[in-house]
């Protein structure tokens, strides 16, 4: 009976400091920051430049498409759209679809720019990987792709109203 009392404790302990998900997250809004910072000097928001990178490297869009790979709502893309349309970075042209339907791709402009922030994002990717040994870069990879799995997997339990707890120790696929 004392065990199950101290793990009770030890779990009543714990804090947002020590969840994965919270470090993970500090750890994303740490490298999005610097992201940002840098990005600043191109004249572009992280959004946008995560819009731009998108269209680069898939395009023509819909504003849906681009709103789902980049993991925003609809209007936060919209947006991000409307002001790089405005800037003449990307063209908005109707779908061959039709109807409402509008296809969204670089501009000349925007291919430019993509570019030079692409440089300027390779640049800041090698100085994170450079922290890392070859092995932890290759645990590290992984470890994404599972924990990447995991978060869809309990959003998709939650969207359905299934309990995470359904989903603790089964090994998910990458």
């Amino acid at each position: 009976m004392a065990r199950a009392t101290s793990a009770l404790k030890a779990e009543e302990n714990v804090t947002i400091r020590e969840l994965l998900s919270y470090r993970v997250g500090r750890t994303a809004n740490a490298m999005s920051h610097s992201a940002a910072l840098r990005f600043q000097r191109f004249g572009v928001t992280l959004q946008e430049w995560r819009t731009l990178a998108l269209l680069a490297a898939h395009a023509p869009q819909s504003l849906n498409q681009l709103a789902r790979s980049a993991g925003l709502d609809k209007a936060q893309m919209s947006r991000a759209v409307s002001s790089l349309v405005k800037r003449g970075l990307v063209i908005r042209r109707a779908s061959p679809a039709g109807g409402r339907a509008v296809d969204l791709t670089l501009s000349r402009r925007g291919e430019a720019l993509y570019r030079d922030l692409m440089a300027d994002a390779k640049e800041r990717d090698e100085a994170f990987r450079a922290c890392l040994s070859p092995e932890e870069s290759r645990i590290f990879e992984a470890t994404l792709r599972k924990l990447y799995a995991v978060g869809r997997a309990l959003s998709q339990a939650a969207a359905s109203g299934t309990a995470a707890s359904g989903l603790k120790g089964r090994r998910v696929r990458e």
